[in-house]
């Protein structure tokens, strides 16, 4: 299974080589914002070291990560509201992703001059955020449209529904004009479900990454924490990442890459915080399948039950769902093996609606 990021940017803000520092890709960074059309797509491996301890402990045939899809969409954000020149194309390439990567460009470069003559971070989130706010105003717009047509002509049993849509879109269509993003509001159960047909990209987590040089990087610290302080919020984060030193880096070898990033003081790599930031902002979790063929980590939603993370491995898991056997990870390491786990009784028995946790180690019974 995989999560699907989308990576968004304003012009020359160096997305594409975000993309190729987090994919390992090779990726043209200087047509793709004009050619208009396909994505660059790039799978990498989500970084997980309790697998590793687990694939020592179990000894398994093979060890399956989570995969994170990066879609590094063609053109750049500005104007994506006025997208009818691709039939939504643009949008569409959107829409399937769990997370949006906003780029914004804090580096300086003579030879790559910005489209705004100067350099002004906050100016430049504020711009992509808008954007991403103009866009599912022209989606409600159209809807809204499309809703007036059909009260004209609906059957009265089919009028109530219609309605209550177009209200909650009329009031969704006031809170993004007043600069509201979706993810912001707190939607009652209607409002979510409906919403959720239209893929609105504010109702999205985002993940702004600021695009750093490498003469910023003793200051990144302090300017990632002073970034958020303005502009984070729900679903929202800001990190810094220098996209140039992370794309060479992500083509060394990893011994070598390990010794760059101590030298220029970087604890983990770019991959690594883009996908623990992107892990949090969308409440996701991982739970672990365990045994000889495999070891596996499996991407869920914080707050899912049993029977549903079941489904996310088999939909006959989930229909004929009995009960699952479950221990925690930090329990698991403390007895060593599932064996002495059995016997000092630390293994549950959880029921369908049992609310799964990060870390669970889980053996699913069913029956169809």
């Amino acid at each position: 299974m995989s999560i699907n990021i989308g990576i968004i940017g304003l012009p020359q803000s160096g997305k594409t080589t975000v993309f190729n520092a987090l994919t390992g890709g090779k990726a043209d960074t200087t047509s793709h914002a004009r050619d208009g059309l396909a994505p660059h797509i790039g799978v990498v491996k989500v970084p997980e070291p309790r697998l590793w301890v687990l694939n020592d402990m179990f000894h398994p045939a093979k060890v399956v990560p989570v995969e994170a899809k990066y879609l590094d969409v063609s053109a750049s954000i500005k104007g994506l509201a006025e997208d009818k020149g691709f039939g939504g194309r643009l949008l569409n390439q959107l829409s399937t992703v769990d997370t949006i990567f906003g780029v914004v460009r804090a580096f300086k470069d003579e030879s790559v001059p910005h489209p705004q003559v100067t350099l002004d971070v906050g100016r430049d989130i504020g711009t992509l955020s808008l954007e991403l706010v103009f866009s599912d105003l022209a989606i409600m717009e159209r809807r809204l449209e499309r809703l007036e047509d059909s009260l004209k002509s609906a059957k009265p049993q089919d009028r109530p529904a219609i309605q209550q849509e177009k209200e909650i879109l009329l009031r969704l269509k006031a809170e993004l004009e007043s600069d509201k993003a979706i993810r912001e509001l707190e939607l009652e159960p209607t409002a979510a479900k409906i919403i959720t047909n239209y893929q609105l990209l504010t109702a999205k987590p985002l993940l702004i990454v600021v695009n750093i040089g490498e003469e910023q990087l003793s200051e990144a610290a302090t300017m990632e924490a002073d970034l958020n302080t303005k502009y984070s919020g729900k679903n929202c984060r800001i990190i810094t990442l220098c996209g140039k030193l992370e794309m060479e880096l992500a083509h060394m070898e990893e011994s070598e890459a390990k010794e760059f990033r101590e030298h220029y003081g970087l604890k983990e790599s770019g991959l690594a915080r883009a996908i623990k930031a992107s892990y949090e902002l969308s409440e996701m979790i991982s739970f672990f399948t365990v045994g000889e063929d495999e070891v596996r980590a499996w991407p869920i939603r914080r707050g899912i039950n049993a029977q549903k993370a079941a489904g996310k491995i088999h939909s006959d898991f989930e229909k004929g769902f009995i009960r699952a056997e479950g221990i925690g990870y930090d329990d698991l390491i403390k007895c060593g093996s599932m064996a002495e786990a059995r016997k000092k009784g630390v293994l549950r028995l959880e029921g369908k609606e049992y609310i799964v946790k990060d870390g669970d180690i889980l053996t699913f019974l069913f029956n169809v």
